[in-house]
């Protein structure tokens, strides 16, 4: 039994396998006339994978989903293939790109590109948070290749093939040359690697997106209505409908979020409180913090459309290494993005030896925790939570501490304070 491939043959994440099996001697046939929305959701389809996520491979011991491991499986089928690299060492290093390329290119792409093409709903800081994570990434693996050809060692190996992949789809829908200019190295990189024979084979021609695309609402089902035709009116031939871009059938492939309804909160009933005032007195308040910023707090604070929370870190005991800690705050805060339009926070880690405590002060929309947070973000279960009793005096002095980062905070160290805003 051959190889078979189940995806478009647009679609990038069935890319990687291609270009793999191209530098590995490995015979992958692609599937025909694959329809996505169609032949992924037949029951043959779903018994390969239940979920119909694209790509799917065929083998003779079973299929295999998730493109980066279909690669992996393409790769290995020929001993010592130097695309896994020459040292073990060197093997980690191309399971280390991999991972980064998925991770920080990939997904970062994906978020900015997602919601301007209506596959999702739009919002300013959910994009402006993606192209920051995007270059940062790209600030890094373009340090990296300043001095390095390829990512590992002196050829290609399977991290460079998912790193393409990955970047073809941020080239040729919103890399434009000016954005791409700030890294030079990625540039020289990236055409160097699309217009290698194997890969070029597989790609064809790539070209770079002169412009982002412009914002699209949220796609939506269409509802064909007939037209009202008189008795006597010559039949028309039907217009075919423009053949779709291959880049646009390559991003309907991936699995991209479904539209959503309009967010709930939206809908509650207008505020005196501004948030985006709150946080620029915030942000702005450098000197007697207590009597400007807290006290500005509580005249604009609208105890009817927002809410104050209290949470405490339910796992304070593995906390005995301080970056490791700070990371899993700032990670938190990161995946809070989707909340920026209707939260504030304070996040404040103490102690000055292990094991740190991890204690939050958050102030939401509503009266309630939003479902859309506990729902999206994973962290919020790590937590306990209390909605705060503003008639309590002493609750609220200790919200007036956790805003103002107060020192020390219940009798001990700070060891650091991160705000979301």
């Amino acid at each position: 039994m051959a190889l078979v491939l189940h995806a478009g043959n647009t679609n990038k994440n069935g890319f990687k396998a291609l270009i793999a099996a191209e530098y590995t001697g490995v015979k992958v046939e692609l599937v025909k006339n694959f329809e996505m929305g169609v032949s992924n959701k037949s029951p043959k389809f779903l018994e390969m994978n239940p979920i119909g996520k694209v790509p799917v491979l065929e083998t003779p011991d079973g299929p295999v989903f998730e493109s980066n491991a279909i690669a992996r499986y393409v790769t290995r089928l020929k001993a010592d293939n130097p695309l896994f690299g020459s040292s073990l060492i060197e093997y980690a290093h191309v399971e280390q790109w991999i991972d980064f390329a998925t991770m920080e290119i990939d997904a970062n792409i994906l978020r900015w590109l997602i919601p301007r093409i209506g596959f999702a709903v739009y919002l300013p800081p959910a994009e402006e948070a993606a192209i920051s994570a995007l270059k940062r990434a790209l600030t890094a693996l373009n340090t990296h290749l300043s001095s390095n050809t390829y990512l590992v060692g002196h050829s290609v190996t399977l991290a460079d093939i998912i790193m393409a992949c990955n970047l073809t789809l941020g080239f040729s829908r919103v890399l434009t040359k000016k954005f791409t200019s700030e890294f030079p190295h990625v540039e020289r990189y990236f055409w160097t690697l699309v217009n290698q024979p194997n890969f070029r084979k597989i790609l064809g021609e790539v070209k770079q997106a002169e412009s982002v695309p412009s914002i699209q609402s949220a796609k939506k089902p269409s509802q064909a209505k007939e037209p009202t035709k008189p008795k006597d009116e010559p039949k028309k031939e039907a217009k075919k409908e423009p053949a779709k871009p291959k880049l646009e059938e390559a991003v309907a492939e991936e699995e991209a979020p479904k539209p959503r309804a309009k967010n709930p909160l939206d809908l509650l009933p207008p505020s005196k409180m501004i948030l985006d005032e709150w946080k620029r007195l915030y942000s702005n308040t450098k000197t007697n913090f207590r009597e400007v910023a807290v006290k500005g707090f509580w005249d604009m604070y609208d105890p009817e459309g927002y809410s104050l929370w209290f949470c405490d870190y339910k796992y304070n005991d593995e906390n005995t290494v301080s970056f490791v800690t700070l990371n899993k705050v700032g990670g938190f805060l990161q995946r809070m993005d989707l909340a920026r339009k209707y939260a504030f926070g304070k996040m404040l880690v103490i102690g000055s030896e292990p094991p740190f405590k991890v204690k939050g002060l958050w102030l939401f929309r509503g009266q309630e925790i939003p479902k859309f947070i506990i729902d999206e973000c994973y962290d919020m279960e790590l937590y306990d939570w209390h909605k705060v009793d503003i008639t309590d005096e002493d609750q609220k002095e200790r919200v007036n501490q956790m805003i103002e980062d107060q020192e020390p905070f219940e009798g001990e160290a700070l060891l650091d304070a991160k705000c979301f805003k």
